[in-house]
Order: C-alpha cells, then structure tokens, then sequence
C-alpha cells in the first residue's frame, strides 16, 4: 500500500467488513467520508468521538493535532470536550522537543476550551520522527448531530477559506530555508501565516445554527478528496465550479514549484457545507470574518462532476495526498 490515507476499496475490503460487532448505543458507525462516530448515553445528549494521527507534519505537530481533532468535532455540530493523546517519539528525541509539543497542545486546548484528558507517551525505534494519534470526544444534542452523509438533493455546496491552506503551510515551514532562496519573502510569509487559519469550529458553529445538514472538513486528498466523500456517502451526485473554489496565491506558487495540485493537497481548516440558502450563509460567515464562496450543487444520481470553462471532469475516489510527494 502507498503512503497516505488506504483507498476507498482498501477500506471497504479490508477494513469495514472485518468489523461485524454493534451495540445499540452506537448511532453513527464507520462509513466512506464520516470522521466521527457517536455514542447515545442520555434521550437528549450525544458522545461524538473522533481520532486522527499526525504523520506529514515535522514543525507545529502539537498545535495541529489539536486543531484536527476539534475540526472533526466541531464538523459534527459538537462541542469539543477533551482530547487523549498518543505520542510515539524516535530513540534520542529530546525532551525540550517534546516539552515544546505539549506546550503547543496546551495553548490550542486553551484558545478552545478543551481539556486533555490522558493518554500515552513513548520513545520507539518503529518510528523516526514523533507521531501523535488523538483521540477527541465532544457533546452535542442529538437533534444538533450532523453527518456527512447526509446532504441533500438541490442544496447548495459551501466551502470555507482556501483550497489547500494547511498543506501549503506544512511545506512551507518545513522547507522554509529552501524556499526562501526561490520565493520573496512576502509570500513566505503569507504562507507560513496560513497556519493561523486551521480551525473550522466557529464556521462550524454558524454552519450548524444556520440548517446545514453536512459538513465535511477537507483532510487528507484535499478539496476534490472531501467532494467525493461527501457525495459519496450522502450517495447524491454534485456539480462544483472549479473557478468559484478559492485558492490563495501563495498556494498556487508552492504548489507549482513542487508540480503538485492544491485540490488534492491537505486543507485543514477549509470546511465543505451542504445547505438550502447558501449564499445567506457565505454573508453570515462573512459578517463574523470568516472567508467563504458558494461552489456548487448537489444534484440527482452518483455523478461527480467538476466544471472548468466548457469542460465536464469526474472526480475519481482519493489516493494518496499531495503532501507526501514533497516530504517523502
């Protein structure tokens, strides 16, 4: 298998059907494109539950995994709790390094209100550099729970910020002295600073009270990966405008530099919404500061079309990230 997040096959094959226990407290289960599940213990409130590793990044790991987590979260219409974290560190790492990614664990915890709970700490010679897998747990009101899988025929498709800001992030803080050389020092900047735009919990937030029935934060396969699971596992079809999806030019930059598309590259922080009365909610979320365009439909049928100009593309099932082909 090839670096990244397993295909869709993979999943369904290797994964999904081996998995035949249930209990009755489980309301959402794993399917394509749901990065939560959620667990009824009380007739009105909702345990969600979530968990990610970071495996792409060098730089920022602490404040990524924290963010990650609280997106998948607050995709779901929960409020993020608490977080578990596992890290795995290479033999000799030092232990300022490691001080200095709980620090940053700590500082996104506190902006958002979230508490770590536990978890796990080890030094391994099966990895060499640090991983941390999180684990995030969030309440919401089962009449609040949103999925992914459910967005619905004539809605309109909404997507927050930018096509590949998180990656161009990463690339850009961890090769920075290398680009430095090649780019001014402005887009540099202006593409390190998309660091500060990873957390989607306000969009989320103004999403959930405004109607929308599907939020999908764009991960791992970038914005045409989130499109595809999306359709995917509301089983709807979509059209989506590729000149309405916005990208910054500092991506476009980077990603030209290193010949790798910034709708399959790795954008937290960018959150896909499903909703009646799109353009209502691109003005809220305008209203509160926070970046927006109306993109597309859903439509009748399985078809995922992407329209540039004149020109009709399907989109294919997400393979692996552009990210890896610049860190590997």
């Amino acid at each position: 298998m090839k670096l990244g997040k397993v295909s869709e096959t993979i999943l369904k094959r290797s994964v999904f059907k081996q998995l035949t226990s249930h209990r009755k407290e489980i309301i959402v289960k794993p399917n394509i494109g749901e990065d939560c599940s959620a667990i009824k213990f009380h007739k009105d409130d909702v345990c969600v539950v979530s968990t990610d590793p970071i495996t792409g990044a060098v730089n920022d790991i602490g404040s990524l995994a924290v963010h990650i987590t609280a997106n998948d979260l607050a995709s779901s219409g929960a409020e993020p709790i608490g977080i578990l974290l596992t890290l795995l560190l290479p033999e000799n790492f030092a232990e300022e390094e490691l001080k200095k990614i709980m620090q940053d664990v700590n500082v996104v915890c506190e902006e958002l209100n979230i508490a770590v709970m536990g978890g796990h700490t080890e030094v391994t010679n099966a990895v060499n550099k640090p991983i941390i897998s999180v684990t995030g747990i969030g309440k919401v009101n089962e009449n609040d729970l949103i999925l992914t899988g459910k967005a619905e025929v004539s809605q309109d498709i909404v997507i927050t910020k930018w096509a590949g800001l998180e990656g161009t992030a990463i690339i850009a803080k961890d090769n920075e002295e290398k680009l430095r050389q090649h780019f001014n020092t402005e887009l540099m900047d202006r593409a390190i600073a998309l660091g500060n735009y990873i957390s989607v919990v306000d969009e989320a937030i103004i999403a959930r009270d405004h109607g929308a029935t599907s939020m999908h934060d764009v991960t791992e396969g970038g914005v045409f990966g989130a499109l595809w699971e999306m359709a995917a596992c509301s089983n709807v079809g979509i059209e989506v405008i590729l000149e309405k999806i916005p990208v910054k030019q500092e991506t476009i930059e980077i990603c030209e530099y290193y010949e790798i598309n910034p709708y399959k590259l790795i954008s937290s922080g960018c959150m896909l919404i499903t909703t009646y009365n799109g353009q209502q909610l691109v003005d809220k979320l305008t209203q509160k500061g926070i970046s927006s365009s109306l993109i597309g439909k859903v439509v009748t049928g399985k078809n995922k079309i992407v329209i540039q100009s004149d020109t009709r593309r399907s989109l294919t099932p997400p393979k692996t990230d552009e990210l890896y082909k610049v860190i590997v």
